[in-house]
């Protein structure tokens, strides 16, 4: 059986879990406790080098990266993959890699900005953020939310069209990791809370709700953060970032 090397308080993680459940696709969850370290140490090392998750491993074949894994899972299982989610038209195949190319130093980035320093920094430095820092990554994240609404989404119901596409489904794991932390980036928005419905139809509201479930706890996963050498090693990396 496959097995998917996962932590749901990831937004790449989430992506992974949600469309292999979507897919009917049987699988282990083996669970990589970011919150411990767990990707520090000795046993995932010898699974990733990356030291990233997910990961997923199908017999002796090991694949990095989310969006690898979605598009390995959509070829592997094409004739059971509803077309929609990865389309066979040339131009509505573009459109969705146009967003996967897009995403990652755009939503992602300023997602998971915002969450690290809402969530973890006061773990991890022992005080609030710089009010600076905090406010320009919001602003950042705002930006690129507008550009998500105007010139992603536009007026259609999903990104590439009339339906859902891998695009949707990154791009709703992203968008829900700063509301974890208290900052709802679909207050205002009619346009953005409707596509968002839409999409939690699609993937199904109660899988959506599972998986979102840890992240939507954010705080007992704080209070189980401790500092042991793993977490040391995160704190390093952590400094360099925001520091």
């Amino acid at each position: 059986m496959m097995e998917l090397y996962l932590d749901l308080h990831s937004q790449p993680c989430r992506s992974v879990y949600l469309f292999a459940k979507v897919l009917g696709v049987p699988f282990e969850f083996k669970l990589v406790d970011l919150a411990a370290g767990k990707q520090y140490s000795e046993e995932f090392g010898k699974i990733s080098a990356i030291r990233k998750v997910p990961v997923m491993k199908d017999g002796s074949f090991i694949l990095t990266e989310s969006v690898a894994i979605l598009l390995y899972l959509v070829q592997k299982h094409s004739s059971s993959v509803a077309d929609h989610w990865y389309p066979a038209d040339l131009q509505q195949r573009a459109r969705v890699n146009e967003y996967l190319s897009w995403q990652h130093m755009n939503l992602r980035d300023h997602g998971s900005k915002v969450f690290l320093l809402k969530a973890l920094f006061p773990v991890m430095m022992g005080s609030e953020p710089p009010k600076e820092k905090l406010d320009a990554a919001v602003e950042d994240l705002k930006k690129t939310v507008d550009l998500l609404e105007e010139t992603f989404i536009q007026n259609k119901p999903f990104i590439a069209g009339n339906k859902i596409s891998l695009a949707d489904l990154v791009a709703i794991v992203e968008i829900m990791q700063p509301v974890a932390t208290g900052v709802d980036v679909f207050e205002g928005r009619p346009k953005l809370i409707a596509w968002r419905a839409r999409v939690k139809k699609e993937l199904g509201e109660k899988l959506f709700d599972e998986a979102h479930d840890a992240l939507m706890t954010v705080n007992s996963l704080l209070e189980k953060m401790k500092m042991t050498k793993e977490m040391e090693m995160f704190k390093a990396n952590f400094q360099k970032v925001f520091l």
